[in-house]
């Protein structure tokens, strides 16, 4: 079962994450999780730039630790960067000590790598996040969802699906996830494209978080 986008009733439970931007004024917010990774996040910032996109990436702490020069080209070509965990953790299976530790210590490495950036932007992977996790984090960090998930990482999936469902469910203020990771390359690239077309050709935007 798919859940393209997120059902009222889970947003409501988990209203202190963010899920979607205000409407009016025709923008779509994309993201990336799981990166940076050594080619195929430079691959997602060369089709950015042709639609004249930002982004806002979402990465792993061991990713940005073994790929320092793909994690500042992310940020020298001015698009977001928020935090998604150290080791990808999930919080349903972390203890609040260690899961608190691993978000604190990507947001270090990151802002030692990123002079005067403020990393306050979190995103828990697989939006698996325990409520005791998000009372201690909200302070300190914007808790981000999505409005959309593409399953860019299905194989089971075509890329006409993929953008099928992503333009079916996104609009005015929509948070669209991707993932820079070999998992998802083949789908997430071609798909990225469509999209940024697609809604390019209907007057849209993208924007940074």
């Amino acid at each position: 079962m798919y859940l393209f986008t997120t059902p009222k009733i889970i947003r409501f439970f988990y209203s202190s994450l963010l899920w979607e931007m205000p409407k009016g004024e025709k923008k779509i917010y994309i993201t990336f999780d799981d990166g940076p990774h050594p080619t195929i996040t430079p691959k997602v910032l060369e089709i950015l730039k042709d639609f004249n996109a930002k982004a806002t990436f979402f990465c792993v702490g061991n990713n940005v630790n073994k790929y320092k020069e793909t994690f500042k080209m992310i940020i020298n070509d001015g698009h977001s960067i928020g935090n998604h965990t150290y080791n990808h953790e999930k919080g349903w299976n972390t203890n609040n000590k260690d899961y608190i530790d691993s978000v604190n210590a990507t947001r270090k490495l990151m802002e030692s790598l990123a002079s005067n950036t403020d990393v306050a932007l979190l995103r828990p992977p697989h939006g698996r996040i325990t409520f005791s996790q998000i009372r201690k984090l909200k302070k300190d960090y914007r808790l981000v969802a999505w409005s959309v998930i593409s399953y860019d990482w299905d194989k089971s999936l075509t890329t006409e699906e993929c953008f099928n469902n992503v333009t079916k469910y996104s609009d005015d203020g929509s948070i669209i996830v991707f993932h820079d990771s070999e998992k998802a390359v083949n789908n997430m690239l071609p798909t990225l494209t469509k999209v940024l077309r697609y809604y390019s050709d209907k007057g849209f935007s993208f924007e940074k978080l």
